[in-house]
């Protein structure tokens, strides 16, 4: 099976590159959301934030906030949304930071599904068990 990413990466597919470093490489969105939307993506193949060692951490989100700022200084942008999917909605099965500008009045909203609201009592509930989890007691 291939991946679009990795062959991005190893030069056997086209796409405009904005950084190439020994950990990353960024390229525009082929699908902006914005023009200048950015994906930012591991060399190795990894697929989701989960499988992503922690050693490689730095240089990804290091890089990310430097897209970011290059977004917001040679675009214009007035800031930047910053995102990942892991799994649901992920549509390249290989972990990539969308880094997309932003200016006021754009018409991009937020988050794109329903927002709610947490019972009495239910949200400390959600947070002993993500407490526990986080502590490997699952």
């Amino acid at each position: 099976m291939t991946c679009i990413f990795c062959d991005i990466v190893a030069k056997r597919a086209a796409a405009h590159v904005v950084m190439d470093e020994p950990d990353v490489v960024a390229f525009l969105d082929a699908r902006p959301v914005f023009h200048g939307h950015v994906l930012l993506v591991p060399r190795g193949h990894v697929e989701t934030l989960v499988d992503l060692e922690a050693k490689l951490l730095a240089p990804l989100f290091g890089a990310a906030q430097r897209i970011a700022r290059a977004v917001e200084e040679g675009l214009g942008a007035d800031g930047t949304f910053v995102a990942m999917n892991n799994k649901i909605s992920q549509s390249v099965p290989h972990l990539h930071v969308h880094v997309v500008p932003r200016t006021r009045g754009d018409g991009l909203r937020g988050f794109f599904w329903p927002r709610g609201r947490y019972a009495d009592g239910e949200a400390a509930v959600f947070a002993d068990r993500l407490r526990s989890a986080l502590a490997g007691s699952v």
